[in-house]
């Protein structure tokens, strides 16, 4: 049965899933790649990246199980780039170069029409004006069947748990105190909308936390 899911979205123990100040220096805010130092040392971030190494162990298994069965995935025009306003022209492209890490098509939550953008690996960007809900229709659709990830930022994560569409998320809690940003949490009462915590893993860099519907 295909899920709408948040996976490996990492967290700091002050509950803030990205820093301030989000600009082309800085595409996770002040201090937020702080928050995913656990990821970005594995081997299958390498891997994404066309390098080798990088390591084996648990946080490593965390990060390959959050691709698995991913069918489409859902971003928040922050996520996509730092472009304000309506698109200036479609020179923008997105943070990952030529070939995206995503490999699927991607429903990007914006304001502002554009033409989808067919990137090479198989990753297209469909820019969708008419809310959330119609996006995560199409998203579902597009999956055919796998899971659709919900894959930030903070404000689209908040939005989609407020609707109750995630059935479950794998949450990175990263050994950092940000002292602000963007809280993840703040004012959902996560019981009240079903959830209950599964299972909490030690990894190497980051603690895991599983958490689903009731």
């Amino acid at each position: 049965m295909s899920k709408v899911r948040i996976a490996a979205f990492s967290i700091s123990l002050d509950g803030f899933g990205a820093g301030p100040r989000q600009d082309l220096e800085h595409p996770l805010g002040v201090r937020g790649t702080e928050l995913h130092s656990w990821f970005f040392e594995t081997e299958i971030f390498r891997k994404m990246h066309g390098q080798s190494g990088g390591s084996r162990g648990i946080d490593n298994d965390f990060a390959a199980q959050s691709l698995e069965n991913v069918g489409a995935w859902i971003l928040g025009r922050n996520m996509f780039g730092p472009v304000r306003g309506p698109w200036p022209d479609d020179s923008w492209r997105g943070w990952w170069g030529d070939t995206p890490p995503y490999h699927t098509p991607v429903f990007v939550l914006t304001h502002h029409a554009r033409a989808p953008l067919e990137m090479a690996g198989g990753t297209t960007f469909h820019f969708i004006t008419d809310g959330p809900d119609t996006t995560l229709r199409l998203a579902k659709r597009a999956a055919q069947g796998k899971d659709v990830h919900i894959g930030g930022g903070v404000s689209t994560l908040r939005q989609y748990l407020l609707a109750g569409h995630i059935d479950e998320m794998h949450l990175a809690l990263s050994p950092v105190l940000l002292g602000k940003g963007e809280q993840l949490f703040s004012g959902i009462n996560l019981h009240r909308l079903g959830f209950t915590r599964v299972r909490t893993v030690a990894g190497e860099n980051a603690t895991h936390l599983l958490i689903s519907k009731i």
